[in-house]
């Protein structure tokens, strides 16, 4: 069985730990034998723990053999994005200048999955200061993805995302102000969710250990897997109040009712660009297939919806304007010329309009939570238009518009602070396509049980072998 402990998820591996069937050394073992066989090619793995995942290996191993008590993660390992802190290691932003910023603490999210008994077992890789969707690092490099190596793996979270896909780790940690779990998962092939804003904590040690406006309404951490119900399994165990997090909170949920059949909103194809045939047919597929199973499905476009997406735009930029000259002495080439297109391409508001601004995000958020009143979720692609080839979003003004015209359909989601989930639900032109499920702020599980419902009939299966 050792061999193939890698193919599994984090729920069956915590069972096979706790009954005695294999040891937590021979899981971690398995998964570092994985990564000595993918990674070269794919590089998403940045920083490896071999010696401390093996020893906390042995630890959980003997106190099994005790008859201690075993958390729900006991024994499995689990990665970390290098914008998290992991205590004893750098939280590099995948920059030079902080290659030796090396943490004393473990992030809310990495201290809870350590709680339930999960093992760090390694950093994976993102753009420069993780503001770029395409993972490519001045620090570490380009990372691959395992479907196709000349297309991008999105980002931020782009390392979790070929790390996962590939069989390098059961589970993952990553964050999203922008998409950044949700591009990797649907560029990847897996499953991710972002939370409502507050749900999951945030804390940092390394400065600046204090968020700004935009980061403080917009920004989420998260979690990937291969399955939904593995993601659902992580969001359950990092999820919650936290003393380090002054925005953080405890919530009592939403999930779907059982008692009568789902109103579901379609937008295959999204106000304000192009969206690509082949992805918009596997939306179209996942709508079927709830309505072949009793739920109502219709086609409908919540409001103001390409406002919302110019306002997390001209809001984003706002708050990296002031930072420019900071981010541009520490990004590299590739980062900084991301930068300077968005920030062309991004609605720029004064101080006046930013408060009008502020304003009109109340009342759209008003009019979407009237609008989720009438539905319970919301189907829509993860991306638009096709993952792009290594390098396309910096070749130039026009091609950088493309990439924001690809990515608009993860943005309002952000701009509002509420939840979305992504299952990969098809194939089109070689590569997977991860359906996004949105809905109104702290109905995070239906997202997730929507996604669930998706995913058992049409989710995709990985881990793969790369394609080199």
């Amino acid at each position: 069985m050792g061999e193939q402990l890698w193919r599994k998820g984090p729920q069956e591996l915590a069972s096979l730990i706790s009954r005695g069937d294999v040891s937590s050394r021979e899981v971690v073992q398995a998964h570092l034998d994985r990564i000595d066989e993918v990674n070269p090619h794919l590089n998403a793995v940045v920083r490896r723990m071999d010696e401390t995942a093996l020893e906390n290996a042995d630890h959980a191993d003997q106190q099994r053999r005790n008859g201690q008590a075993l958390g729900p993660m006991h024994g499995v390992p689990f990665t970390i994005k290098e914008n998290i802190d992991v205590a004893g290691t750098p939280t590099t932003q995948a920059v030079v200048a902080l290659a030796e910023a090396f943490s004393q603490t473990d992030a809310p999210v990495v201290e809870r999955m350590k709680n339930a008994g999960g093992i760090p077992l390694a950093r994976t890789n993102l753009p420069d200061m993780g503001l770029r969707i395409h993972t490519d690092s001045s620090l570490h490099g380009l990372t691959k993805n395992p479907w196709n190596p000349h297309r991008t793996t999105g980002g931020s979270s782009g390392g979790e995302a070929s790390a996962i896909a590939s069989g390098m780790s059961p589970i993952g940690l990553g964050n999203d102000i922008g998409g950044s779990l949700r591009n990797p998962a649907h560029c990847c092939g897996i499953a991710s969710i972002k939370p409502t804003v507050g749900v999951i904590p945030f804390a940092t040690e390394i400065p600046p250990t204090a968020l700004g406006l935009g980061s403080q309404l917009m920004l989420v951490q998260g979690v990937l897997a291969r399955r939904v119900a593995d993601v659902r399994f992580g969001f359950d165990l990092v999820r919650g109040a936290h003393h380090r997090d002054p925005f953080s909170y405890s919530a009592n949920l939403n999930d779907i009712a059982s008692n009568r059949p789902l109103r579901i909103a379609v937008m295959a194809e999204a106000p304000g660009g192009r969206t690509d045939a082949g992805i918009a047919s596997v939306v179209h597929a996942a709508a079927k297939y709830l309505e072949s199973l009793g739920h109502i499905v219709e086609e409908s476009v919540p409001p103001r919806y390409e406002e919302a997406v110019e306002m997390w735009g001209a809001l984003l930029n706002y708050e990296l304007t002031p930072l420019q000259p900071l981010l541009e002495a520490v990004m590299g080439d590739g980062a900084r010329q991301f930068l300077e297109f968005g920030r062309e391409n991004f609605t720029t508001f004064t101080p006046e309009q930013m408060i009008f601004m502020h304003a009109s995000r109340y009342e759209i958020a008003m009019e979407w939570a009237a609008w989720f009143q009438t539905y319970d979720v919301l189907l829509s692609p993860t991306w638009s238009l096709p993952a792009f080839t290594h390098g396309f979003d910096i070749a130039g003004s026009d091609e950088a518009k493309e990439v924001l015209e690809t990515f608009r359909t993860v943005l309002p989601q952000n701009f509002l602070g509420s939840p979305s989930a992504i299952v990969p639900a098809g194939i089109s032109d070689g590569l997977p396509v991860g359906v996004q499920i949105s809905a109104w702020r702290n109905d995070d599980l239906k997202c997730l049980s929507v996604a669930e419902i998706i995913d058992s009939a049409m989710g995709i299966s990985t881990p793969i072998d790369p394609i080199q």
